[in-house]
């Protein structure tokens, strides 16, 4: 069983940066692939960012590649979503999921992920 904890969410204004943190508990967390998904109001849960589990790979969304970065430090057990340039229309519930080392569905797929956290709130003011 991993439980995950994100943290580092809150107000920004449009062009500035954030950065996320999960927290995993639980063992082995270096055998899990890591996602970052998001929520706006009225919308569905949409992928962010996914990082390998030895960190190697990483695997972005079209809307946010260039400007969000995801990094995970195994001996931390703890994955990072920097997130730079942000605009209004990144507001959003983030949220932070494990999944297997490896699996059929890609690393974009909801249903690659079997453990969420709670989610963190960011919001982007114009």
């Amino acid at each position: 069983q991993v439980q995950l904890v994100e943290s580092g969410g809150g107000l920004v204004q449009a062009g500035g940066s954030l950065r996320l943190s999960c927290a995993a508990s639980g063992p082995t967390f270096s055998i899990y692939s890591m996602g970052w998904f998001r929520q706006a109001p009225g919308k569905e849960r949409e992928f962010v960012a996914a990082v390998s589990w030895s960190g190697r790979a990483t695997y972005y969304a079209d809307s946010v590649e260039g400007r969000f970065y995801i990094s995970r430090d195994n001996a931390k057990n703890t994955v990072y979503l920097q997130m730079n340039s942000l605009k209004p229309e990144d507001t959003a519930v983030y949220y932070c999921a494990a999944g297997p080392k490896y699996s059929a569905n890609d690393y974009q797929a909801n249903n690659r992920y079997n453990y969420w956290g709670q989610g963190t709130q960011v919001t982007v003011s114009s």
